[in-house]
């Protein structure tokens, strides 16, 4: 094949369509493999593990759906057709369902209006995960126009008090992270030391007892203290930059470090002589039990230098919105922060896990305690709920101690709220319901279709609980339907379609 400009050869043209069509065979197999996943999930059975015993079958308790009586109020949308803030559903008292992530996969129009259903006599309000998409932000109330501009913060380092907590904020962090190199060069290679009991012995051991201090020693290490010391004189930056990592979630190590926590105290008790002996061995004054408890201690200190830092900052009269905007977001962050790592203290403390391992479950979000009533069992008790990114644990309070009872995959589960209920508590309750496979319609098709079964009422002691739960669930369940959505997608990464590309080049023109 002749061309007057260049020439090809039967080769060169080969593989170039050789190469587009493989390109659009994986797109074409990415769609084929969403329309199955679909399918699939439609068809799945309930994944969830009760370790109540058999019950009789409950009935169904979802009636068909009735129209509604009225309509429902139209929701105000900014030109990109988000929620605004104002009109968030999850920012109102009205009934939140919150469908599981199989149902709603699509997108659907965004004038498209929520659906009403008839569930044990009254009316609930179910949303979709394309309604839920709109993030509600906490925080919009302190972003404006002048908080986008720098403001003069000569004024802010003039106060002697301000520039005093500056520095402790400084100086305890390079305090904090020189502790943490000393403890892991006293206790980090124990495997050396004479005469190590057997409890001590291996790096499972080791683990065990120092926990995830390597991996908070090196978050702090090389982004915490370094941005400090680079935003000394730029207050702003400073905070701005901190907030990213909680948002992050980069300060999850701290989670897990209080997760281990019970196990590494009981492994101290256990060769307690022993790391007595070793602590005078090598004259470290502190002690290992010192050093354990130095993160959980550095996490509780920051958001008290930034109320004291935000008191002065009023209290001195200081006209810079900008810096006080984002220290109130990153003292917000941080107490949000350090409640889920006050929360996770009691995970270990679940009994009768059985073969349930907890680490599987992905990161751990909140717990919250309720009134519960289970309906397959007409159980009820104090419960306390565990959220993890990939299902919600159950639990009965029992005193001290926590009995575990079910866990529902997230994919597997809808929450509801009733928007119509007799009694005055219907703010405060929560319905739990499970999807479950009914095979075989009346016409003999042979068809199966998803129902939903009541497992369990929610019922909290004030309707606040109730709209924060919702709204740490919300955000769990994006994070499920994001990864739902590029599980069994098989794609080609960049730098291979590029590489290719180069390939033919060179192909095309040297060969």
């Amino acid at each position: 094949m002749e061309l007057s400009l260049f020439a090809l050869n039967w080769f060169d043209v080969i593989s170039v369509v050789v190469t587009f069509l493989v390109i659009l065979l994986v797109q074409v197999l990415n769609v084929y493999l969403h329309i199955l996943n679909d399918s699939a999930d439609n068809a799945k059975s309930i994944d969830v593990v009760d370790k109540a015993l058999p019950a009789k079958e409950c009935p169904i308790l979802e009636a068909k759906e009735s129209p509604p009586t009225h309509s429902p109020p139209k929701t105000p949308t900014t030109p990109h057709g988000k929620l605004e803030k104002q009109a968030s559903l999850l920012d109102t008292d009205s009934g939140i369902s919150l469908s599981s992530i199989n149902t709603s996969c699509t997108t659907t129009p965004a004038n498209s209006s929520p659906t009403y259903r008839t569930l044990n006599g009254f009316h609930s309000h179910t949303l979709s995960f394309e309604t839920l998409g709109d993030e509600y932000h906490e925080d919009e109330d302190t972003l404006s126009l002048e908080n986008l501009f720098p403001c003069d913060q000569t004024e802010i380092y003039a106060s002697k008090k301000i520039s005093f907590i500056i520095d402790e904020l400084i100086q305890t962090e390079v305090n904090y992270v020189n502790n943490l190199k000393k403890g892991m060069v006293n206790y980090g290679q124990l495997k050396g030391a004479e005469d190590l009991p057997e409890g001590l012995a291996g790096e499972e051991k080791q683990k065990l007892l120092l926990g995830n201090i390597p991996e908070i020693l090196e978050l702090h290490e090389q982004e915490i203290l370094p941005l400090m010391l680079r935003n000394q004189r730029d207050l702003k930056g400073l905070f701005d930059e901190f907030a990213v990592h909680f948002e992050k979630n980069n300060f999850y190590c701290y989670v897990s470090f209080t997760m281990g926590k019970k196990s590494s105290m009981q492994l101290r008790q256990d060769n307690r002589e022993w790391l007595q002996t070793y602590q005078t061995t090598i004259k470290d004054k502190l002690g290992i039990d010192s050093f354990l408890v130095q993160p959980i201690q550095r996490l509780t200190r920051y958001p008290l230098l930034l109320q004291q830092f935000i008191s002065e900052f009023y209290k001195s009269g200081i006209s810079c919105k900008p810096v006080l905007s984002a220290v109130c977001k990153l003292e917000t962050r941080m107490r949000r922060a350090l409640d889920v790592v006050n929360q996770a203290e009691e995970i270990p403390n679940i009994e009768e896990l059985n073969e349930l391992d907890l680490q599987q479950l992905g990161n751990f979000r909140r717990s919250t305690e309720f009134d519960a009533q289970h309906f397959p069992t007409r159980k009820k008790y104090r419960a306390k709920i565990f959220l993890f990114d990939r299902c919600l644990v159950c639990t009965e309070v029992r005193k001290k101690r926590l009995a575990y009872r079910q866990h529902y995959h997230w994919e597997h589960v809808e929450l509801q709220r009733p928007l119509e209920l007799a009694t005055s508590n219907a703010n405060k309750i929560i319905n739990l319901l499970v999807k479950q496979q009914e095979n075989g319609s009346g016409n003999g098709s042979g068809s199966s279709s998803s129902a939903k079964r009541e497992e369990y009422a929610f019922v909290a002691s004030e309707a606040s609980v109730v709209k924060q739960w919702l709204q740490a669930t919300h955000k769990i369940i994006e994070i499920a339907r994001s990864e739902h959505a590029r599980r069994n997608t098989f794609s080609l990464p960049m730098d291979l379609v590029l590489g290719v590309i180069l390939a033919i080049w060179l192909i095309w023109q040297y060969l």
